[in-house]
C-alpha cells in the first residue's frame, strides 16, 4: 500500500517512524510546505529515493497512492482532507478532525458523499493501560459505572501554534481523554458544562486550565479537570482516572489499572498485550480499511461526537451556561 505524508516535522516524525517500521505500507510521496524541515527530515530517516512536493494537489498529480496521511495543523485538516476525498484517496488525519465544528461536518458531508474513508488517529486508545482500562470496565466485575473523575495536570512548552490557541488544553489536548471517556463509557454525553481559567504565570495566550462537568447518558456524570501549565507533580498524557461503580471502584493511576471491591483491598489488574500501539495500530487499521474493508473505529463520522465535545465545552466557557450535546 503506497501513501503520501502531508506535514513531516513535528508530529510527522512518529508517523514516519510508523511507515517504515511497517511491512505493509510504504511511502509514494511526502508534502512539506518548509523546505528546511524537509531536507532534515530526508536526511534523518533516509528518504532521498522518496520525492518531496510543496503541495498535495502537486504531489497526487505525480504520483499513484493508496492513502493519504494528513499531518498537517488543525486549520489546515479540511483543506488537505477534503482534496484528497475529492480524488478518491482515503484519509487517516491526525487529531482533532478539523480547526472548527463547521470544518469538521464539512469533511464528514464530504466523506458521506464521496463514499471515501476518513479516519483520525485516536492513538490514546490504543495504549497497553488504556486497553487495560476498557477490558476492566466491560467485564463488569464492579458492576455498573455510576461516575467517573479525570484528573490531567501537566505543563509543556510547545511553542508554535498552541500556545496562541484560545483555549490549548481543551482543544488540542482534551480531545483525546473527551474520546477516552466515549471508549471507556461506550455512550455520548447530553450536556455539558465548565469553566475556563489562565493562571498569571501561563505561558499560552487563551486558557489553558478548566474545570468540566458532562452528562453521559444513563445518567453518568464524568468531572474533568486539568491544566497545561501546571508547575510541577505532572500527571501521565493518560491522566488519572476513577470509575465509581456498583460493588466497587476502578482507578488508573500512572497508567496502571486497579479494582477495589467494596469493603475490599485495591488489586492491581494486569496490563492487556498488544501486538502493535498507537501510530502502529491506526496505521495497520487503516491498511486493513483500505486493502480489505474493514471497519475502523475511529472514522470521522464516529470522532466528530467526541470533537462536538470540544466545541460544546468551548460554548458552555463562553455562555455559562449548561450547553446541550451538538452530536
Amino acid at each position: 500500500m503506497k501513501v503520501i505524508q502531508v506535514g513531516i516535522g513535528g508530529m510527522g516524525n512518529a508517523w514516519l517512524r510508523a511507515v517504515q517500521e511497517s511491512p505493509n505500507v510504504e511511502y509514494a510521496a511526502l508534502v512539506e510546505v518548509n523546505d528546511a524541515i524537509a531536507a532534515a527530515q530526508v536526511e534523518r530517516f533516509n528518504l532521498q529515493g522518496i520525492a518531496v512536493y510543496r503541495t498535495l494537489p502537486e504531489a497526487l498529480k505525480a504520483v499513484k497512492v493508496d492513502g493519504v496521511i494528513n499531518v498537517t495543523p488543525p486549520q489546515f485538516h479540511q483543506e488537505v482532507s477534503v482534496t484528497a476525498l475529492e480524488a478518491g484517496i482515503p484519509v487517516l488525519s491526525e487529531k482533532p478532525l478539523a480547526d472548527t465544528f463547521e470544518a469538521a461536518q464539512a469533511i464528514v458531508d464530504k466523506a458521506n458523499a464521496t463514499g471515501v474513508l476518513h479516519m483520525i488517529t485516536q492513538n490514546y486508545r490504543y495504549r497497553s493501560a488504556t486497553q487495560t482500562l476498557k477490558q476492566t470496565l466491560a467485564s463488569k466485575a464492579m458492576g455498573e459505572i455510576g461516575s467517573a473523575t479525570v484528573e490531567f495536570f501537566r505543563g509543556p512548552h510547545f511553542g508554535g501554534f498552541r500556545e496562541e490557541m484560545p483555549y490549548p488544553l481543551i482543544i488540542d489536548m482534551s480531545i483525546h481523554h473527551f474520546d477516552l471517556m466515549r471508549f471507556f463509557l461506550d455512550n455520548d454525553p447530553v450536556s455539558v458544562f465548565g469553566r475556563s481559567w489562565n493562571p498569571p504565570w501561563s505561558w499560552y495566550k487563551g486558557d489553558a486550565s478548566a474545570s468540566v462537568t458532562l452528562e453521559f447518558m444513563n445518567n453518568v456524570f464524568v468531572s474533568y479537570n486539568g491544566s497545561w501549565c501546571s508547575q510541577g507533580r505532572e500527571i501521565g498524557w493518560n491522566a488519572h482516572w476513577r470509575f465509581e461503580c456498583e460493588r466497587g471502584v476502578v482507578f488508573m493511576e500512572d497508567d496502571v489499572v486497579y479494582t477495589q471491591p467494596t469493603g475490599g483491598a485495591p488489586a492491581e489488574v494486569s496490563p492487556v498485550k498488544m501486538e502493535r500501539t498507537e501510530q502502529a495500530y491506526l496505521l495497520h487499521e487503516f491498511y486493513e480499511a483500505v486493502t480489505h474493508g474493514a471497519q475502523p473505529a475511529t472514522t470521522s463520522q464516529d470522532n466528530i461526537k467526541s470533537l462536538a465535545i470540544v466545541f460544546d465545552v468551548v460554548r458552555s466557557f463562553e455562555t455559562g451556561q449548561v450547553v446541550k450535546s451538538s452530536a
